[in-house]
């Protein structure tokens, strides 16, 4: 039986150019650097949606933590995200 190859080339295309994406990008993205201080401020932040409003700005905060298990004493993950914005409005004259 013969094997179609069109289909597969579509498939080995896209996936190619997506791999090759992937590969420019880490390629040219910069290298971050880790702080201590946020780390500290990341894991100080509470879970759940908060805000606060100032004279000049708002600042907002996001986490979410969760534990996922396959099985009662199968391998897991720990997932915790945070985030932090600010956003600052200044009126000028």
């Amino acid at each position: 039986m013969a094997l179609p190859v069109a289909p597969i080339a579509g498939f080995a295309l896209r996936y190619g150019a997506v791999a090759l994406a992937a590969y420019a990008a880490t390629r040219v993205a910069a290298t971050g650097r880790r702080d201590q201080r946020v780390e500290d401020a990341m894991d100080e932040t509470p879970e759940g949606v908060t805000l606060r409003r100032d004279d000049e700005q708002i600042n907002g905060t996001l986490r979410w933590s969760r534990s996922y298990r396959l099985g009662r004493s199968g391998p897991g993950v720990e997932i915790d995200a945070t985030g932090f914005a600010r956003i600052k409005v200044k009126r000028l004259k």
